[in-house]
Parts: C-alpha cells; structure tokens; sequence
C-alpha cells in the first residue's frame, strides 16, 4: 500500500507557487484546514487564487491571508463577517466571484468526480449566468457551470490513517470531503493520524484514494465565531 504520509505541513506543501489555485475546506471557521493556511501565511505565497464557502473573520483563517494581501481573487458564495473581505471588494482590490452555496459544492464534487461541467437552475436570470450557456430541459431554464481547477486541496478531518482515508467528525464535515480529489494535490491534516487498519472501513467518509499526502496537525484553536449559550 502507498504511504502517503508526511513529516509535517511544510513538507506537506511542498511545490505550492505564487499564482497558483487553492480550494480550502471548512465553512466559516468550522473545518478549515488552519495549519496549513498558517504555513501560507508563512511562506508568502501571493496572488493566489482561493476557492472556499467564506473567508472566515479577519484575523483568523483566510482572514490572516487577505490581511496581507497574498489573495489576487476569492471563489466563494458569501462575503460572511470578514470585514476586511468586504473592505477590499467594495474597493476593488480584490477580484472576487460568488457563487451559489450549492453550485459551488457542485463545482468541486464535478472536480472530483472527473465531469468537466453540469447544468443547474441555480443563478438562472440573475448575474450569475452571464456569459455561460443556457438550456431548457423539461420545461425548465438551467445554465451549465464548469468544473474547478485548482493545484491544490487544503482539508481539515478528525481521523486519518497513513493511507489517506479520512474521517470527519460533525459539521466540520461541510466542504471538506466535496473537496478531496477535486485539485490536483489533496493535502489532509487530521487531528489524530493512525496506522493502516485502524480505522472502522464503516467510518471512513473518504477513501485514500483521494488524497496524495497526510500528515498530523497541532495547535488547532477551533475558534468560534459567534456564540451562543444558553442562558442560566
């Protein structure tokens, strides 16, 4: 069986380039792959494209990217409570392309299913569907979307063994496994990384076929980002 497992987050991004498409997992902070967006951070990688549901909040997540600039363009289907996201696209400084929430987890399963398009009704009549190819199926008006092309998948799970199978564990679900396979290079980092058979074959949620390298995260802070308890 191939090992796909790596020492830790720089080696597990090793090849990443300037200019280069990157599709992050997670959905707000909940999930989000956050060594490896630390290790982007760190090495300053800039005009990079990122395909991801939101950027999360200012100084944390793709929040900590935007910050410094090294996002050229945002793929994601809603501005959410970065304000700095915000600040930039009013302003101009960042290209920005938003996409229906569904469409957009489409887009990254067609990736990682190899189909190169499919047709949706979603964004029919609205700015969404400029420039793309409309079809009328059944009585209905649907628009063809394509695919993604990304370099690299950044995803977060729970459970992971050396041979990429991957477990996650509740919401934190989300984008992440739509996303595994859909880039040329699948990078997971799990919380907890075990050897080959260890794993329930019933549990796992993404077979290691999909993921060229896996390595052990640390230091994850788990942030959340509005609270709510109930009161005393």
């Amino acid at each position: 069986m191939i090992r796909k497992t790596v020492t830790n987050v720089t080696d597990a991004l090793d090849g990443v380039k300037d200019g280069m498409t990157f599709m992050l997992g997670g959905f707000g902070l909940c999930g989000i792959p956050e060594n490896a967006i630390s290790e982007l951070v760190k090495r300053g990688v800039k005009n990079i494209t990122c395909i991801s549901n939101n950027a999360g909040v200012d100084d944390f997540g793709l929040g900590l990217l935007l910050q410094k600039h090294q996002i050229k363009k945002m793929v994601s289907s809603y501005v959410g409570e970065n304000d700095e996201f915000e600040r930039q696209m009013l302003s101009g400084e960042l290209e920005v392309e938003l996409t229906p929430q569904g469409t957009l987890a489409e887009k990254c399963r067609a990736a990682q299913a190899g189909f190169p398009a499919f047709f949706t009704p979603a964004g029919y009549g609205t700015e969404v569907a400029q420039g793309k190819e409309v079809r009328e199926f059944n009585g209905k008006m649907y628009i063809l979307e394509e695919a993604f092309k990304a370099d690299f998948a950044f995803v977060k799970a729970w459970k992971g063994d050396a041979a990429g199978n991957l477990i996650f564990k509740g919401t934190a679900r989300n984008f992440n496994p739509c996303m595994c396979g859909a880039a040329t290079i699948t990078v997971a980092e799990v919380e907890e990384l075990v050897p080959e058979g260890e794993l329930d074959p019933n549990q796992i949620h993404i077979p290691g076929i999909f993921v060229q390298r896996i390595f052990q995260g640390k230091n994850y802070e788990k942030r959340i980002e509005q609270r709510t308890v109930r009161q005393k």
